[in-house]
Protein backbone atom coordinates (compact mmCIF):
# COMPACT_ATOMS: atom_id res chain seq x y z
CA UNK A 1 0.00 0.00 0.00
CA UNK A 2 1.55 3.62 -1.14
CA UNK A 3 0.91 6.99 0.72
CA UNK A 4 -1.60 7.86 -1.96
CA UNK A 5 -4.07 4.86 -0.41
CA UNK A 6 -4.10 7.41 3.32
CA UNK A 7 -5.00 10.58 3.45
CA UNK A 8 -0.98 11.81 4.52
CA UNK A 9 -1.61 15.13 5.92
CA UNK A 10 0.93 17.09 7.00
CA UNK A 11 1.11 17.86 10.54
CA UNK A 12 3.35 19.35 13.47
CA UNK A 13 4.27 16.55 15.80
CA UNK A 14 4.60 17.60 19.37
CA UNK A 15 6.02 15.14 21.73
CA UNK A 16 4.51 14.73 25.29
CA UNK A 17 6.48 12.95 28.57
CA UNK A 18 3.04 11.72 29.60
CA UNK A 19 4.85 10.05 32.81
CA UNK A 20 6.91 12.42 34.73
CA UNK A 21 6.22 15.81 33.54
CA UNK A 22 2.56 16.62 31.05
CA UNK A 23 2.67 20.11 29.56
CA UNK A 24 0.52 23.07 30.07
CA UNK A 25 -0.29 22.79 26.56
CA UNK A 26 -1.86 19.01 26.90
CA UNK A 27 -3.60 19.42 30.15
CA UNK A 28 -4.89 22.50 28.29
CA UNK A 29 -6.31 21.24 25.23
CA UNK A 30 -7.47 17.74 26.87
CA UNK A 31 -8.21 19.27 30.62
CA UNK A 32 -10.83 15.75 30.77
CA UNK A 33 -8.49 13.00 30.39
CA UNK A 34 -4.80 14.46 30.33
CA UNK A 35 -3.59 12.05 28.11
CA UNK A 36 -1.98 11.94 24.24
CA UNK A 37 -2.76 12.08 21.74
CA UNK A 38 -4.42 14.75 21.12
CA UNK A 39 -5.65 16.56 17.44
CA UNK A 40 -5.28 20.56 17.47
CA UNK A 41 -7.14 21.61 14.58
CA UNK A 42 -8.44 25.09 13.68
CA UNK A 43 -7.48 26.13 17.60
CA UNK A 44 -9.96 23.05 18.16
CA UNK A 45 -8.55 20.18 20.25
CA UNK A 46 -10.07 16.48 19.51
CA UNK A 47 -8.96 13.93 21.78
CA UNK A 48 -8.82 9.89 21.80
CA UNK A 49 -7.36 7.62 19.02
CA UNK A 50 -10.24 6.77 16.88
CA UNK A 51 -12.59 9.71 17.59
CA UNK A 52 -9.19 11.55 15.41
CA UNK A 53 -9.17 9.30 13.08
CA UNK A 54 -12.95 9.49 12.28
CA UNK A 55 -12.82 13.18 12.42
CA UNK A 56 -9.60 13.57 9.67
CA UNK A 57 -11.70 10.95 7.89
CA UNK A 58 -14.77 12.81 7.72
CA UNK A 59 -12.60 16.59 7.42
CA UNK A 60 -9.77 15.21 4.47
CA UNK A 61 -11.89 13.24 2.52
CA UNK A 62 -9.55 12.27 -0.15
CA UNK A 63 -8.76 8.47 0.13
CA UNK A 64 -10.97 7.66 2.73
CA UNK A 65 -10.35 5.44 5.83
CA UNK A 66 -13.90 4.00 6.76
CA UNK A 67 -15.67 2.37 3.65
CA UNK A 68 -18.69 4.22 2.36
CA UNK A 69 -21.11 0.88 2.36
CA UNK A 70 -23.15 1.67 6.14
CA UNK A 71 -23.06 -2.25 6.63
CA UNK A 72 -19.26 -2.32 6.13
CA UNK A 73 -18.55 0.98 8.29
CA UNK A 74 -20.50 -0.63 11.18
CA UNK A 75 -18.52 -3.98 11.26
CA UNK A 76 -15.07 -1.50 10.66
CA UNK A 77 -16.09 0.72 13.98
CA UNK A 78 -17.24 -2.66 15.72
CA UNK A 79 -13.68 -4.38 15.31
CA UNK A 80 -11.87 -0.99 15.99
CA UNK A 81 -14.07 -0.81 19.37
CA UNK A 82 -13.27 -4.38 19.80
CA UNK A 83 -9.66 -3.75 19.69
CA UNK A 84 -9.47 -0.65 21.93
CA UNK A 85 -12.09 -1.81 24.36
CA UNK A 86 -11.35 -5.25 24.90
CA UNK A 87 -7.80 -5.97 23.53
CA UNK A 88 -5.69 -3.63 24.20
CA UNK A 89 -6.91 -4.04 28.16
CA UNK A 90 -6.45 -7.33 27.90
CA UNK A 91 -2.89 -7.43 26.53
CA UNK A 92 -1.94 -4.58 29.88
CA UNK A 93 -3.34 -6.19 31.57
CA UNK A 94 -0.91 -10.30 30.56
CA UNK A 95 2.19 -7.52 30.58
CA UNK A 96 1.72 -5.84 34.17
CA UNK A 97 -0.24 -8.70 36.06
CA UNK A 98 1.81 -10.45 38.84
CA UNK A 99 3.71 -13.76 38.53
CA UNK A 100 0.51 -15.78 40.19
CA UNK A 101 -2.16 -13.96 38.24
CA UNK A 102 -0.24 -14.33 34.90
CA UNK A 103 -1.22 -17.66 33.42
CA UNK A 104 -5.07 -16.57 33.32
CA UNK A 105 -4.37 -13.34 32.13
CA UNK A 106 -2.31 -14.59 29.27
CA UNK A 107 -5.31 -17.05 28.28
CA UNK A 108 -7.57 -13.98 28.59
CA UNK A 109 -5.46 -11.76 25.81
CA UNK A 110 -4.73 -14.84 23.71
CA UNK A 111 -8.64 -15.29 23.37
CA UNK A 112 -8.92 -11.68 22.20
CA UNK A 113 -5.95 -12.05 19.39
CA UNK A 114 -7.46 -15.61 18.46
CA UNK A 115 -10.63 -13.17 17.62
CA UNK A 116 -8.66 -10.91 15.51
CA UNK A 117 -6.78 -13.98 13.87
CA UNK A 118 -10.38 -15.09 13.04
CA UNK A 119 -11.20 -11.82 11.90
CA UNK A 120 -8.82 -11.32 9.40
CA UNK A 121 -10.45 -14.14 7.06
CA UNK A 122 -7.26 -14.14 5.67
CA UNK A 123 -7.07 -11.22 4.12
CA UNK A 124 -4.26 -8.28 4.20
CA UNK A 125 -5.90 -6.03 6.39
CA UNK A 126 -8.90 -6.09 8.29
CA UNK A 127 -10.06 -3.65 5.54
CA UNK A 128 -9.42 -6.52 3.11
CA UNK A 129 -6.94 -4.78 0.66
CA UNK A 130 -5.80 -1.46 1.96
CA UNK A 131 -5.37 -0.10 5.90
CA UNK A 132 -8.92 0.55 7.31
CA UNK A 133 -9.96 1.85 10.55
CA UNK A 134 -9.26 -1.12 12.75
CA UNK A 135 -5.44 -1.75 10.91
CA UNK A 136 -5.07 1.89 12.52
CA UNK A 137 -6.81 0.65 16.16
CA UNK A 138 -4.83 -2.35 16.05
CA UNK A 139 -1.31 -0.89 15.27
CA UNK A 140 -0.47 -1.43 18.81
CA UNK A 141 -0.39 -5.12 18.15
CA UNK A 142 1.66 -4.93 14.89
CA UNK A 143 4.45 -2.34 16.36
CA UNK A 144 4.03 -1.97 20.00
CA UNK A 145 3.41 -5.54 21.12
CA UNK A 146 6.43 -7.31 19.22
CA UNK A 147 8.57 -4.81 21.53
CA UNK A 148 7.12 -5.32 24.70
CA UNK A 149 7.35 -9.06 24.01
CA UNK A 150 10.79 -8.81 23.76
CA UNK A 151 11.46 -6.43 26.89
CA UNK A 152 9.85 -8.73 29.14
CA UNK A 153 10.01 -12.05 27.49
CA UNK A 154 6.23 -12.92 27.44
CA UNK A 155 5.35 -14.47 24.10
CA UNK A 156 1.39 -13.45 22.92
CA UNK A 157 1.79 -13.10 19.15
CA UNK A 158 4.05 -15.37 16.80
CA UNK A 159 3.58 -16.73 13.37
CA UNK A 160 3.21 -20.54 15.20
CA UNK A 161 0.44 -19.14 17.59
CA UNK A 162 -1.15 -16.42 14.78
CA UNK A 163 -0.08 -16.88 11.30
CA UNK A 164 -2.63 -14.94 9.91
CA UNK A 165 -2.41 -12.15 12.51
CA UNK A 166 1.48 -12.47 12.49
CA UNK A 167 1.48 -12.22 9.12
CA UNK A 168 -0.56 -9.10 8.97
CA UNK A 169 1.56 -7.32 11.80
CA UNK A 170 4.46 -7.74 9.04
CA UNK A 171 2.29 -6.13 6.41
CA UNK A 172 1.24 -3.02 8.02
CA UNK A 173 4.42 -1.87 10.24
CA UNK A 174 6.58 -2.77 6.52
CA UNK A 175 3.85 -0.59 4.69
CA UNK A 176 5.81 3.10 3.89
CA UNK A 177 3.39 5.26 5.09
CA UNK A 178 3.04 3.36 8.10
CA UNK A 179 6.34 3.25 8.57
CA UNK A 180 7.82 6.46 8.33
CA UNK A 181 5.37 7.90 11.01
CA UNK A 182 6.58 4.90 13.49
CA UNK A 183 8.99 5.79 16.68
CA UNK A 184 12.75 4.11 16.89
CA UNK A 185 12.28 0.44 17.64
CA UNK A 186 15.84 0.16 19.98
CA UNK A 187 15.20 3.81 21.58
CA UNK A 188 11.42 1.85 22.08
CA UNK A 189 12.92 -1.41 23.53
CA UNK A 190 15.36 0.27 26.37
CA UNK A 191 12.55 2.39 27.70
CA UNK A 192 10.17 -0.61 27.95
CA UNK A 193 13.47 -2.78 29.25
CA UNK A 194 14.16 -0.30 32.12
CA UNK A 195 10.35 -0.02 33.22
CA UNK A 196 9.98 -3.78 33.42
CA UNK A 197 13.40 -4.30 35.16
CA UNK A 198 11.86 -1.41 37.90
CA UNK A 199 8.21 -2.96 38.21
CA UNK A 200 10.23 -6.44 38.94
CA UNK A 201 12.19 -5.39 41.55
CA UNK A 202 9.30 -3.44 42.90
CA UNK A 203 7.61 -6.60 43.67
Amino acid sequence: MNSSQLPGIPYEYVEEDVYNNKSPLLLKYNPVHKKIPVLLHDGKPIAESLLIVEYIDETWKLNPILPHDPYEKAMARFWANFIDNKCWPAILKANRSPQNEREKSMEEACECLKTLETALHGNKFFGGDTIGLADIAANFIAFWLSIVQEANGLELLSAEKFPHLFKWSDELVNCSVVNETLPPRDKLLAVFKARFAAATEAQ
